[in-house]
């Protein structure tokens, strides 16, 4: 029953291929054709670059922030640092900037007593806290959201009608620069690794021609897949610096195994019958191995931080996309092309790394030595690698909104701000007794409230109606506190905690919202990701491997091999000394699972067949590991040359650690597959023939 099911399957991926050769013309065209609606969906396609809007709906920060938005119009806020500014020309610059669409509210000290009034018969409590030498903050708040493209397209007005005196700060400032910044960067990412990739591939494969054809057809795959995530509505900066290359790293060894099983069935076949069995080769292999990495991909959609799914799927996509694209366009643009790949034929540069394959084999004891005593070191060194979360350490100092938040620190000890919403009714001389505990905890600076301003002398008649109108309405007032302390920092975190205890015995529902909170919120939750993500990945991962491979045993032997590489590529940030970005802790372990799992899984697959065949241990791994070992160095080699380039030119410190431990992940996972993995099948052969389906009646 099964052999017949087998032929039966194999007659259709012959009919299959033969249908692809048969009309490869039309094929080239519609490819052609349907660039058209992919070029219109990347231009449709919205960039999101905070990465603070995945946090979930349902917290306690997030529903504080829809509040604001909602019946205050305070979508966001910045501080913009005056330098020596009289203050006529202050007020006469907050009438600009009232003027700016989207802006809500501007405030400065000079609102409270006029132009007419020195600043020296302001309280010394605000003289201390809002001038300092020479300087003082105005405070702009936006109807829309930290990253919508109004708010952003305000920072930008703000800008044009501001001096070198004013400085802006915030993140919606620094979401504005991270997307100029990003934006001035993608296409650069792109060259860097078609280029390195382009190079690798000379040396890979025997055809100064065919590397430009493959690189072609992942080309036309990443924008198929760039195109359709504009029906996600929106992706993150993040996804998109990174799901190009990526996606070229992880598919070009789909492309590489089609154009080598081609090259082989053309010894005994015509060029149409020879590729129709080269695509049906492909789609058995590459469909067993696919699956692994888009299941290691949509694991991260199991994140609570939503970033995770939107990486996951885009990146998924992509990898379904690379295949149907090399079993359709590459076999098409291949044999269109085929006189010009012979007339191109150059001497293969790539080793045969026999030296290797044979010391693997030979030496596996000291192999598995090596193993023992290097897991120790690699896990105590992924169990303690430091991350950051303070989005603004991933950017260059250089940049204006960096450069302002340095100035808001460095003057008035402003680095984080946190709003209260606060019961309106709740009396002043008890919302004051309240502030005054908050102000005794360590690293708070002030807090600012109507009660606050009138306990220090200043009439509430005094103040603006339209500054009323904003901070309080008929269920919240709005109470800002402002923090000394690092953003996403134990310190900061524990001083939130403390500040919620208290507001909590005065107003059960209070809020306490702002980029203090969210980050925290941040810190919380990606933390849990961290440890849940990886789990998810390695039990879908193990079970898709248990249906391909038909064991119980193999599945544990090959993703020891890969965690064993992902231990040591996320050890070393902590023996060099090296933090690296949150987000890059919580993905890297996914990625690299289920992007070279698959390299182990092609070693596996012929490792089986061999002893199946009748082949000894050894003699069945020196064969898998002879036919395999070219494939896998390529396929590694491209995904290295593919993020190694992005990850050493970007300025984006975020994207630019993703890629290089992504890179540093390709090349580990290699030689881990390559010296390890043989080890593993020759220790382990009889406990593995025994747990295969069709492996018991293998002789020893």
């Amino acid at each position: 029953m099964t052999n017949g099911h087998n032929v039966q399957g194999g007659f259709c991926m012959n009919k299959f291929g033969e249908f692809i050769c048969k009309h490869r013309k039309i094929i080239l065209v519609l490819s052609l054709i349907l660039l058209i609606p992919t070029i219109i969906g990347i231009k449709a396609t919205r960039i999101n670059y905070d990465i603070l809007v995945y946090l979930p709906d349902n917290i306690e920060t997030i529903k504080g922030e829809n509040i604001l938005s909602d019946e205050f119009n305070m979508g966001a806020f910045s501080t913009i640092v005056l330098d020596n500014m009289p203050t006529k020309e202050i007020l006469k610059l907050e009438d600009e900037i009232k003027k700016i669409d989207n802006v809500e509210m501007v405030v400065s000290t000079s609102d409270v007593l006029g132009a007419s009034v020195p600043v020296e018969m302001l309280p010394d409590e605000i003289q201390d806290k809002f001038y300092k030498e020479g300087s003082t903050i105005m405070l702009a708040t936006f109807k829309e959201g930290i990253s919508d493209d109004k708010t952003l397209e305000t920072i930008e007005n703000l800008r044009e009608i501001t001096d070198t005196r004013c400085k802006i700060g915030g993140m919606s400032a620094v979401v504005l620069d991270t997307r100029d910044l990003s934006n001035s960067e993608i296409v650069i990412y792109v060259l860097i690794a078609v280029i390195l990739c382009l190079v690798i591939l000379q040396i890979a494969l025997d055809s100064y021609i065919a590397p430009i054809l493959l690189l072609l057809n992942i080309g036309i795959a990443i924008l198929y897949n760039m195109g359709t995530n504009i029906f996600l509505g929106e992706i993150s900066y993040i996804t998109k610096a990174i799901s190009s290359v990526l996606q070229l790293g992880v598919t070009m060894d789909f492309a590489i195994f089609l154009y080598h099983s081609y090259m082989q069935e053309k010894e005994n076949n015509n060029n149409d019958d020879a590729m129709a069995k080269a695509i049906s080769k492909t789609l058995v292999s590459v469909v067993g191995s696919s699956l692994t990495t888009i299941a290691g991909f949509l694991a991260l959609c199991s994140m609570d931080l939503t970033l995770g799914k939107d990486i996951g799927i885009v990146m998924a996509k992509g990898v379904l996309f690379g295949v149907i694209c090399v079993i359709t366009i590459l076999p098409a643009m291949i044999l269109d092309c085929n006189s010009l790949i012979e007339k191109t034929k150059h001497k293969e540069i790539m080793p045969k790394f026999n030296t290797i394959k044979n010391f693997s084999i030979k030496h596996y004891k000291l192999t598995i030595i090596a193993f023992i005593i290097i897991l120790p070191i690699a896990y105590l060194g992924y169990k303690n690698t430091d991350v950051y979360y303070n989005l603004d350490k991933s950017l260059p100092d250089t940049l204006k909104s960096i450069s302002a938040n340095q100035e808001l620190k460095d003057k008035f000890n402003m680095v984080s701000t946190e709003i209260l919403l606060l019961d309106k009714n709740i009396p002043d001389s008890q919302v004051n007794e309240m502030l005054e505990k908050i102000e005794k905890l360590d690293g708070i600076e002030w807090c600012l409230s109507l009660s606050k301003v009138t306990q220090l002398g200043i009439p509430r008649e005094m103040i603006p109606s339209e500054i009323l109108d904003k901070v309080q309405n008929a269920r919240y007032q709005l109470i800002i506190i402002n923090s000394s302390y690092e953003m996403a920092t134990d310190e900061l975190n524990n001083q939130v905690d403390k500040v919620n205890e208290i507001i909590k015995q005065y107003d059960e529902n209070a809020i306490l919202a702002g980029e203090g909170p969210l980050m925290k919120d941040l810190v919380e939750i990606s933390d849990h990701d961290f440890k849940s993500v990886n789990t998810v990945s390695i039990a879908i991962i193990f079970i898709i491997m248990i249906i391909v491979l038909k064991s119980i045993s193999l599945p544990v032997i090959l993703i020891c091999v890969i965690e064993f590489a992902i231990f040591i590529n996320m050890g070393i940030p902590y023996y060099t000394k090296t933090i690296i970005p949150f987000i890059a802790s919580i993905v890297i372990g996914t990625i690299q699972l289920g992007a070279t799992i698959d390299y182990a899984i092609l070693i596996t697959t012929k490792y089986i067949a061999n002893r199946k065949d009748g082949m000894n241990k050894t003699e069945s791994i020196d064969l898998s590991l002879g036919t395999s070992i070219s494939s896998i160095a390529s396929s590694g080699l491209c995904f290295f040359g593919a993020t190694f380039g992005v990850g050493a030119y970007s300025k984006i410190e975020m994207i630019g650690s993703l890629c290089t431990l992504m890179s540093r992940g390709a090349i580990i996972s290699m030689i881990s597959v390559i010296l390890l993995l043989p080890a593993f099948l020759l220790l382990f052969d009889k406990l593995i023939c025994k747990t295969t389906i069709g492996m018991k009646e293998v002789k020893f």
